[in-house]
């Protein structure tokens, strides 16, 4: 009986083991659900700070023209439904604020720092939803450049040249050259449609088909011409006629100065 009784209080060998794993699995548990709700307050704390500083931002740079709610005012438009990707690219490219009125506005060195460009975008998105910026896998220049470089002739190269050249419009205004120009910008200006460009949104355009315009765009700035000097890519127009000033013009002149040493 004796014997029995101790073999019944014997513990099993795996029991030891068995208890540090459950300890394990508890600890573990508790610490990745309090990490992960701090992680969560501090991404939600940072965020409300963001939209806090753009909201300063804002009030300070851009409510006289724009108005305190985004409403608009005679000075500027609503910005009510342009999203965060519509003020990065206005604000990112040095756009806005506008440094005075004109046509159109000009491109010039950004007035505001990267975090305080997106503290404005944070700001202008949470009071009211739109485009958003372009995530780094939009961006890719990866992309299909025979397909973009197709797109493209059909639904830009009408204002911007086939070679991103740009070109001139009606009443002052003008399409810029595509030359340089960040992937970014590039996907935020066909998604909100800025100045007189109009909007190619996802069913219009969709985010694979940005994706292979800016490839092409990409591609053909950083290949040169296969035909050699290229003259700007100002078109076949013009370059039919820089050959008929000059072309043309020296073999008039080099005819003029034969005849005339001849004589």
């Amino acid at each position: 009986m004796a014997r029995t009784s101790r073999k019944a209080n014997r513990r099993h060998p795996l029991a030891t083991v068995v208890l540090i794993a459950i300890g394990l699995a508890f600890t573990g548990g508790g610490y990745a659900l309090f990490s992960s709700t701090a992680t969560a307050d501090t991404s939600t704390a940072t965020s409300q700070a963001t939209v806090e500083e753009g909201s300063k931002l804002f009030a300070a740079n851009c409510a006289t023209c724009h108005g305190m709610n985004l409403e608009g005012t005679t000075a500027g438009p609503s910005l009510l439904g342009v999203g965060a990707a519509s003020v990065d690219f206005q604000v990112g490219t040095g756009r806005m604020p506008l440094a005075m009125q004109g046509p159109q506005a000009m491109q010039k060195p950004p007035q505001f720092t990267e975090e305080q460009t997106a503290a404005l975008s944070a700001y202008v998105a949470s009071l009211s939803p739109g485009p958003s910026i372009p995530t780094d896998s939009q961006l890719t220049e990866n992309g299909n450049a025979t397909n973009g470089g197709e797109l493209f002739r059909i639904n830009c190269a009408m204002c911007h040249n086939v070679a991103g050249a740009g070109g001139a419009l009606t009443e002052g205004k003008f399409a810029p050259e595509l030359t340089g120009v960040e992937s970014k910008y590039i996907y935020e200006a066909m998604l909100t449609g800025p100045q007189n460009m109009p909007v190619f949104n996802d069913h219009n355009i969709t985010p694979e088909d940005k994706r292979d315009i800016i490839t092409y765009l990409k591609y053909i700035q950083n290949n040169p011409s296969p035909g050699g000097f290229e003259l700007g890519n100002l078109g076949p127009v013009a370059e039919g006629l820089f050959i008929w000033i000059f072309g043309i013009g020296a073999v008039v002149a080099l005819t003029v100065w034969l005849t005339a040493k001849s004589n």
